[in-house]
């Protein structure tokens, strides 16, 4: 576990964009299993490419006409039991931190694990998402 001092900046960044901390097993469970709507599920983690990919990416990505009506996101390595809930959810796909889901009525459509985020500039996963959102949302 990290100290909170270290990562609440980093979660900060997605929750003072709109993106709302699950930080409980209830509360994912609570979120994920709406069965209406899209939302846009976020794995956080403090490695560089969250910080330079993942998360740049995930918050321009919101800069399109289309997008997700709910915004959330799960901390790795901090809040471990909400995350291990969330990757419930992420199933057949391995544990990825960070990685950036996309579900529409209760069901995963969309996914980018760690090796599509890592190495890519943050221009590239928003292109991808946006291309997501065109899609579902």
């Amino acid at each position: 576990m990290y100290p909170i001092e270290l990562v609440r900046p980093m979660q900060a960044d997605l929750t003072n964009y709109g993106f709302t901390s699950l930080s409980t097993p209830a509360e994912v469970d609570n979120v994920l299993n709406e069965d209406e709507g899209t939302m846009l599920l976020v794995v956080n983690s403090v490695c560089g490419c969250a910080a330079a990919n993942a998360r740049p990416g995930a918050k321009l990505a919101l800069q399109n006409d289309k997008k997700p009506e709910k915004l959330f996101t799960v901390f790795a390595g901090v809040d471990l039991e909400a995350t291990e809930k969330a990757r419930e959810y992420l199933l057949p796909y391995p544990p990825s931190s960070p990685s950036i889901a996309l579900f529409k009525n209760g069901k995963l459509v969309h996914f980018l694990e760690r090796h599509h985020i890592e190495g890519r500039p943050a221009e590239i996963i928003a292109a991808n998402l946006k291309m997501a959102f065109d899609a579902y949302c």
